[in-house]
């Protein structure tokens, strides 16, 4: 069985997802499409409007076979280690090939400079220190650097799809056999835009803006369902939903009762970042104004996003050392009938435990994911489900 791995969020899963998902079908042929998914927080440092769970099913009602959660240490992380634990899942699960969505290019084009990428890795690491300083991101730096040392490359790499295209082609010629790669153009709106869009191909950050952000009236109601398959609809509109705002309160607190040095333990608290978390978390009355207030020229606002999510889940440099070396496991989120044959045929080669049920037998296997999946219950005490713990996979 011929199968090709997608990287997905889902938050939540729309028309452009869908034409991703036939689109992966179609190129690469794969009688089985695995989506690797982030768990309940993401890849810009937020929580899942949505829990894993709804997302699974919507994932299986679209089309994907099997849905497998990347686990929190690497998905609450830049493009390099987004895209190293995602890669790893793939082809510790046996799987043929991979195809992302991207702004433009050839899957060709990002090979080639994956090549590029990983054989000069020495001389990209001292242009970017000559270039450091500047004041701007590290992703702005970075970005620069390469287009400086690649000057006739055919794609940008300053939009959020290309960088992670990049990185899944980079993390894939790191495996012994790589997977064959395909790339298929995004439609729709921008990734950033917060407007529905009348062609039906709305950006996720404009669908959650109007779930979250206002009163869903009739109006409201009738442009959502546009954007979206009806399952995801269904599920967005009847589960209980989250933002950063939800989880406030608890990552003042965090902030708050811990001193400097215990900040400091935390993974990514650096250069004197905690003194702005704790300078600015008095003044706050929210979770957008204390990243606007602690933001700066030289820290993203996805960066402080992310690091919040670290300090939120209490995330300690030496743990996550060890974590993202590699992941531990394979959980196993939900399965189509042709995602169960799969599994039939290929478990004896999976190089990673798979997970179809957390207990207290393997809960060493996924100790990270539980204690995000207890506080991302928190989000809306009472609603949100176990995340965890006995949970069957979705079928």
């Amino acid at each position: 069985m011929k199968s090709c791995g997608v990287v997905v969020e889902y938050n939540p899963l729309h028309n452009g997802h869908v034409y991703h998902l036939e689109k992966t079908r179609e190129l690469s042929g794969a009688e089985v499409i695995i989506a690797v998914m982030s768990g309940n927080f993401l890849q810009r440092g937020e929580p899942a409007i949505v829990d894993k769970w709804a997302r699974t099913q919507m994932a299986l009602a679209a089309g994907a076979d099997l849905v497998i959660e990347l686990p929190v240490s690497f998905s609450a992380q830049p493009a390099d280690y987004f895209a190293k634990g995602s890669v790893c899942l793939l082809h510790a699960l046996g799987c043929d090939a991979i195809c992302f969505g991207s702004e433009s290019g050839d899957s060709k084009d990002y090979q080639q400079m994956a090549h590029f990428l990983n054989q000069n890795e020495a001389m990209i690491d001292q242009r970017f220190k000559e270039n450091k300083n500047s004041g701007q991101t590290y992703a702005t730096q970075m970005a620069q650097t390469l287009e400086e040392l690649t000057p006739h490359q055919t794609f940008s790499l300053s939009t959020p799809n290309n960088i992670l295209g990049l990185a899944y082609a980079r993390e894939n010629l790191r495996h012994e056999n790589p997977m064959e790669l395909y790339t298929t153009t995004r439609v729709g709106s921008d990734y950033h835009n917060e407007e529905l869009m009348e062609q039906n191909f709305s950006s996720a950050t404009a669908i959650r803006k109007k779930l979250v952000g206002n009163q869903l009236n009739n109006a409201a109601l009738e442009e959502l369902k546009l954007s979206m398959p009806d399952s995801s609809f269904k599920l967005v509109t009847s589960k209980p939903l989250v933002s950063w705002e939800n989880y406030w309160s608890y990552l003042k607190y965090q902030i708050e009762v811990q001193s400097l040095e215990e900040l400091r333990t935390i993974y990514q608290v650096t250069e004197g970042i905690e003194y702005r978390l704790k300078e600015y978390v008095h003044e706050a009355e929210s979770f957008e104004q204390f990243i606007s207030l602690v933001k700066n020229k030289r820290v993203s606002w996805v960066k402080l996003q992310r690091l919040c999510v670290y300090i939120l889940l209490q995330l300690k440099k030496d743990e996550m050392v060890e974590e993202i070396k590699k992941p531990r496991a394979i959980h196993l989120l939900g399965f189509s009938p042709s995602g169960r044959n799969y599994l039939k045929e290929k478990k004896k080669e999976f190089t990673l435990p798979l997970i179809t049920n957390v207990t207290k037998k393997n809960k060493s296997l996924w100790t990270s994911d539980i204690k995000a999946g207890k506080i991302y219950q928190m989000g809306q005490m009472g609603l949100i489900k176990e995340q965890d713990y006995y949970r069957q996979p979705v079928k």
